[in-house]
């Protein structure tokens, strides 16, 4: 009777342990995307402020200064998923990859003094996102690796919890640069 006890107690324990790992992963997660948010809405707020400092220079690229402040308004909505705002994500970072092309065309722009300011705290928030992007996906990592293997993926399934996106580099961004281009511009 006392072996059964013992063994019941175990198995109990255990349990909590592994429903206590996965509650701490979730929340790890989810903190850790709460953060990426935040990164991502500074960029947000820094959006408007580009498109009116450069739109003047731009007329030639209004479409792809339109797409950014449509992308910019989609992302603010109250209410969108995570894996909407991974989406827009990448789309507003080839948008704004598009934007930063075309300025160096504008000898005029790059001058621009609070250009200069708004695009060097673009690029730090940028600095700040792929941080926060790597920070999110080594928890989503751990996360999925906990959900999926033995015994904890018993547990999991029993909580209800499924793997989790994590953020993917845009198929534009993972060709080689061509520097031959860029010179001859």
């Amino acid at each position: 009777m006392t072996i059964l006890l013992i063994s019941i107690g175990a198995l109990v324990l255990i349990a909590i342990l592994m429903y206590n790992v996965l509650i701490g992963k979730k929340n790890q997660v989810e903190n850790i995307f709460a953060g990426v948010d935040t990164v991502l809405k500074k960029r947000f707020d820094l959006i408007p402020n580009l498109v009116a400092s450069i739109s003047q220079y731009m007329e030639h690229e209004k479409s792809t200064l339109e797409k950014v402040t449509a992308l910019r308004a989609e992302a603010m909505k109250p209410g969108i998923s995570d894996a909407q705002k991974i989406s827009l994500d990448a789309k507003l970072t080839t948008a704004l990859g598009a934007i930063n092309l075309a300025m160096e065309a504008y000898p005029d722009l790059k001058a621009n003094e609070n250009v200069m300011h708004l695009q060097r705290s673009l690029n730090e928030v940028e600095e700040q996102i792929s941080a926060a992007r790597r920070a999110y996906n080594q928890a989503v990592t751990d996360l999925n690796n906990a959900i999926e293997m033995f015994p904890t993926n018993l547990m999991a399934g029993w909580m209800d919890l499924s793997r989790r996106e994590v953020f993917e580099i845009i198929v534009t961004e993972r060709q080689n640069v061509n520097v031959n281009d860029l010179f001859n511009r």
